[in-house]
């Protein structure tokens, strides 16, 4: 497709039209957690209204994650071949449209039905805009951008904080929904006007450098994908997006309910303040990308810049966690304690793509960021429901029954970050990757 004057075809780094993309697809991610937070904002009036228990509204929300996997990678395979800008442009129509419904439903299982529906058609997002951005930044510069687009999600949280309840006070629930449809119409408009597709070339930067010092490391056109996804490194960047995503469902499914039944906090306050731990985020992840990225210009290996320092932030974050969960701390404390514990283990969700980026072809890409995404996002489709579950069989313990919650997640945050500090090497498996695969006919 051809480019406009403004978007100029070439394979060279163009900061200006890149950071224009990079702010469209914010605020495509802040629609898209606007649209998954929502439904853990309501759960108050809507439980009561619709006479959910824990259970079946923790299975309502995840729900959302049921077919996010399987769309993801469909849409993955497909945006290896066709044009981000149109890919995107299809899913910021279809979730607009896909609110209605939800505004106007009087049953759980008609809810669960729109939830699947909308989590099939967010589900390649991430990826997808990964991908599309990956098109316009070059290796070396991959970190903070990939941050400043996950951001979008911190704000669509912090906006959902300050701006559901509200909402909700005056007008009720379903008008939440109406509100999220017309958004996604304006996104639309102004990526129609000003989206477009990259022509990046894949070896840049450390890259490129890479190849030209290193015979092994010359990229393949493609590879087996049975090669790809069972190699060790690729498999401990899987894990660590599924703990992620764990927590990120328990976050926005279960914080907003801990925060006001569990801790104690009105309507409107325990909304602020889950706003207060979503933005609390934002400065730590795109501060510890930006040490990524600083990292890797100095010289350190991907290994040191991007894997350990995912797993140091994630270990750290359990910690925080298991102090919350057993240490006697005051409401202002443990909320304080979640937002440092609850943003460290995000930092992989940024620096994951750039690492199979670096590991995968070029004409692979967009596939293999799209099934990690889906084996991620595995994570916070049965996070919610656990954690409903935990809930449900400590009714009288109060704050404890969300906190025992927080501790499984703990426990598994600890574990995958123990097996990617072993195994993940994304330099030695590009290597073997190369070495050991023959190229494949497209």
């Amino acid at each position: 497709m051809s480019a406009s004057p403004a978007f100029p075809a070439s394979s060279a780094y163009q900061p200006k039209p890149a950071w224009i993309i990079a702010a469209l697809l914010t605020g495509l991610a802040m629609i898209n957690f606007l649209d998954k937070i929502v439904l853990g904002m309501v759960a108050v009036p809507l439980m009561a209204e619709m006479h959910l228990s824990p259970a079946q509204f923790g299975l309502v929300a995840g729900s959302f994650f049921w077919l996010f996997s399987t769309s993801t990678v469909i849409v993955g395979f497909l945006s290896n071949r066709i044009a981000t800008r149109w890919i995107l442009l299809a899913m910021g129509a279809s979730w607009s449209i896909l609110q209605l419904p939800q505004a106007f439903t009087d049953s759980a299982a008609a809810l669960l039905i729109c939830r699947v529906l909308l989590g099939a058609a967010e589900g390649p997002s991430f990826p997808t805009s990964v991908h599309a951005l990956f098109k316009w930044f070059p290796d070396q510069k991959r970190s903070v951008p990939v941050a400043i687009v996950n951001q979008g999600a911190v704000l669509g949280m912090i906006l959902a904080g300050v701006g559901i309840p509200l909402i909700t006070l005056r007008w009720g629930w379903r008008v939440n929904f109406f509100v999220l449809a017309a958004t996604g119409c304006v996104w639309c408009v102004l990526w129609l006007c000003f989206g477009r597709e990259g022509a990046l070339g894949a070896q840049t930067g450390s890259s490129r450098a890479r190849v030209e010092t290193d015979p092994a490391a010359q990229t393949p056109e493609r590879l087996p994908y049975l090669r790809i996804l069972t190699d060790a490194s690729v498999l401990c960047v899987f894990l660590l997006g599924f703990v992620a995503y764990w927590l990120l469902g328990q976050t926005i499914t279960w914080l907003p309910t801990y925060l006001e039944k569990g801790l104690g906090f009105s309507s409107i306050v325990a909304g602020r303040w889950f706003a207060l731990v979503i933005a609390f985020a934002a400065p730590v992840v795109v501060g510890l990308s930006m040490l990524s990225q600083s990292m890797m210009k100095h010289g350190a290996t991907t290994r040191e810049a991007r894997a350990r320092l995912s797993c140091v932030t994630m270990i750290a974050g359990a910690l925080l966690f298991i102090a919350l969960a057993t240490v006697e701390l005051t409401p202002l404390q443990k909320v304080l304690c979640y937002a440092m514990a609850g943003a460290l283990p995000m930092l992989c969700l940024t620096l994951a793509p750039a690492m199979l980026a670096e590991m995968v072809p070029l004409a692979q890409r967009g596939s293999v960021i799209a099934i990690n995404t889906a084996v991620s996002s595995l994570g916070a489709a049965v996070g919610p429901a656990v954690a409903g579950r935990i809930i449900q069989s400590h009714t009288n313990a109060g704050s404890h029954a969300y906190e025992l919650g927080i501790l499984v997640t703990a426990v598994l945050l600890i574990v995958a970050a123990l097996v990617a500090l072993r195994w993940l090497h994304p330099e030695r498996s590009m290597r073997t990757l190369n070495r050991e695969s023959a190229p494949l006919a497209a």
